[in-house]
């Protein structure tokens, strides 16, 4: 006797090959993703090398870092890299360059709860190194004050610091993803780079948008032009000799910079 076969399927099997399927896109998509934040991840280690080519030609021209910020308000160090190493046109506009090119990161795009009329940029300078938010002694590139402490004098941060004052230039961060913060909470978005344990919440997520920019990790280049991608643990809360030193120009830990 001939045997018929059926014609589609039952419900459970239908269910069964719906489950299939979705766990093959969730697949899919996780695979994807990673693909994409690996070559995000690739391009930013691009743009910070170039950054670090670019201030190395800097400092080599006037045996100096630049100052994070000339009064009344200029970004110095933005624009010494951007017009004497980087830029191909007159372009004197900040609010156009910072947001192209080697200066964004294509992991960083300006969050919907970010105030309008504030700017948010990619990348930071190791300004202040090690610091608390009362200090008023740069242990960073920036220059040698730390602006907090100096609101009222128009030199801040000056003087420069000069390319002598960097004991262990392969061991000292230059630039990087702009996270300034430390282990509890950490903001993006501004032009600097730095570790301070007593920074206040802005309720602007940057913590979160930190950790997820590069998997738990922020791209540096050092001030020899090498480049590094540490995780942000390392950064911000491990508490080590080696996790300390390479903040400062003195390669020197100043544990008595850690808030208690």
């Amino acid at each position: 006797m001939q045997r018929t076969h059926r014609a589609g399927f039952t419900l459970v099997e239908l269910l069964v090959v719906i489950a299939i399927i979705g766990i093959l896109a969730a697949l899919l998509l996780t695979a994807v993703s990673k693909v994409q934040g690996r070559a995000q991840r690739i391009q930013c280690v691009n743009n910070v090398r170039q950054l670090g080519i670019a201030m190395q030609s800097v400092v080599n021209e006037n045996h100096s870092y630049p100052l994070f910020i000339n009064a009344p308000g200029i970004g110095a160090w933005v624009a010494s890299l951007q017009h004497a190493e980087l830029s191909t046109a007159n372009d004197n506009n900040p609010e156009h360059y910072l947001t192209q090119g080697v200066w964004k990161c294509p992991a960083a795009n300006k969050p919907s709860n970010y105030p309008a009329p504030r700017s948010y940029w990619s990348y930071g300078y190791n300004l202040s190194g090690l610091s608390r938010q009362s200090d008023t002694v740069s242990l960073g590139l920036g220059g040698h004050h730390i602006w907090a402490g100096n609101k009222g004098d128009p030199t801040w941060p000056a003087p420069v610091v000069k390319e002598s004052e960097i004991t262990s230039p392969s061991q000292m961060m230059d630039i990087a993803d702009n996270f300034y913060g430390g282990k509890a909470i950490i903001r993006d978005g501004g032009l600097e780079f730095g570790r301070t344990d007593d920074l206040p919440d802005l309720g602007l997520g940057g913590t979160k948008r930190a950790h997820a920019r590069h998997q738990d990790k922020a791209n540096v280049v050092f001030c020899d032009g090498h480049v590094e991608s540490p995780t942000l643990k390392f950064l911000f809360t491990d508490t080590s000799d080696e996790a300390l030193s390479i903040w400062n120009r003195d390669h020197l830990p100043h544990r008595e910079r850690l808030s208690p």
